[in-house]
């Protein structure tokens, strides 16, 4: 994974192009995707393809010729969709268009100007403040033109219609964590589901943020409903402790397996509140879709002083990071195909588990037996209303171990499954 996100970081992304198209090829390399172009101008809902941006070059020169800044040494520093320009400018000008970070003044700030019909730079606060020169003379060599967005999507049948959506935003040039994690992480994580069984389907989407995600949901209008759980990957490759933002409903079953998970590894977490600002959860959780769609992170955006800036490279990533935020999900997607809702078959009172094999050699000795435990747990709370992620949550029992024990009592007839 680490080897693929230095391969992937010097290519420059964006919401369309070149570097978003390789991108998504190269992931297409490893996982059988199924690629989209989208044409310029096609309507995605209340938003319309733009046209395709290609950038190949940029500086800022003094008037005699020595370069103070070029795009070919970091691609962020060029403002994303910046339009053409070959001109020379005064300082006070360039001024207008330049971006810094004042208070990180080694660092380059990324920033986009997607419909803005302008054209910027963006500079360390150090390189800028030595430009004391009258005037510069300043060429962006790109184009602005009818082309299209690509996708990439690949769906992992289960053996119901119900989907798990894993969704992963491809446009940000040299940003690793915050981007380029969310990508490995995704494309390791569906090479380990090729070929598993299971009962729900795992739906993939690789696109721009905002735009890919909205073009999925006008394409998918009826499908979207499919979705019993979803996740958008990002930031997870630091070392922070994870964070995980809730969907819209807040106790969908994403909701709760995230919680539940990290409860069983022991793993710290913070629960963020839905809020309709951040990645793309906040268009699946839009009001006219309302998906269970949350956000899994380490250190969430904003939150880390690397972020949006040219520290965020791949120093700031971790194997480890990238290895342990894998396995998490894999449970993560392990539980919510798993969790399923039961009743007794016969619910007057508690059966007798002995005759069944299910209970304990010796009665009443000190200290209980887990799995004696969680038997009772579930014959209790298998009344049709509750679930297996319900259940470990009200015991304070692993998920592992409910589920363990409910196909004990499923063998023995004791409970059976509701229809989903």
């Amino acid at each position: 994974m680490y080897d693929f996100l230095r391969e992937l970081f010097p290519i420059c992304r964006s919401i369309t192009g070149p570097g978003l198209r390789e991108t998504i090829h190269r992931i297409g390399t490893r996982i059988p995707l199924t690629i989209h172009e989208v044409p310029t101008g096609t309507a995605i809902l209340d938003w319309t393809v733009p046209n395709e941006w290609s950038i190949r070059s940029a500086t800022i020169e003094t008037l005699d010729g020595r370069v103070v800044m070029d795009f070919a040494d970091n691609n962020l520093h060029v403002v994303g969709y910046s339009k053409p320009v070959d001109a020379v400018l005064s300082r006070e000008e360039l001024a207008r268009h330049v971006h810094t970070l004042p208070d990180q003044p080694t660092l380059i700030p990324y920033r986009t100007g997607y419909f803005a019909d302008s054209f910027g730079f963006c500079l360390s606060h150090q390189t800028w403040t030595a430009m004391t020169d009258e005037q510069y003379r300043v060429r962006i060599d790109s184009t602005l033109a009818p082309g299209s967005m690509t996708l990439g999507e690949l769906l992992l049948p289960g053996s119901t219609d119900k989907e798990i959506l894993l969704s992963i935003h491809c446009c940000h040039p040299a940003l690793a964590n915050d981007n380029l994690s969310g990508i490995v992480i995704a494309t390791e994580l569906a090479k380990r589901l090729a070929g598993v069984s299971r009962r729900h389907a795992v739906r993939f989407l690789f696109g721009p943020g905002t735009l890919g995600a909205l073009t999925w949901l006008s394409w998918n209008q009826d499908a979207a409903r499919k979705v019993a759980a979803g996740l958008v990957l990002t930031c997870l490759g630091d070392a922070g402790p994870y964070h995980y933002k809730q969907s819209r409903q807040g106790t969908s079953a994403t909701d709760r397996a995230v919680a539940q998970v990290l409860a069983d590894e022991g793993e710290p977490l913070t629960v963020l509140p839905f809020a309709p600002v951040g990645y793309d959860e906040r268009q699946y959780c839009s009001p006219g879709f309302d998906l269970p769609v949350g956000c899994f992170m380490r250190t969430p955006n904003g939150r880390y002083p690397e972020y949006h800036t040219s520290a965020d490279d791949p120093s700031l990533v971790r194997p480890e990071s990238l290895e342990r935020s894998l396995d998490i999900l894999e449970k993560i997607i392990a539980v919510i195909d798993r969790d399923a809702t039961y009743e007794r078959v016969d619910g007057r009172g508690e059966p007798q588990l002995g005759r069944r094999g299910l209970y304990r050699l010796v009665s009443g000795q000190a200290g209980r037996s887990t799995s004696q435990e969680a038997l009772l747990w579930v014959l209790n709370l298998a009344d049709g209303r509750h679930s297996l992620l319900d259940m470990a949550a009200r015991s304070g029992l692993t998920f592992q171990s409910v589920a363990a024990a409910a196909d004990l009592l499923l063998d023995t007839q004791l409970i059976r499954e509701m229809s989903q």
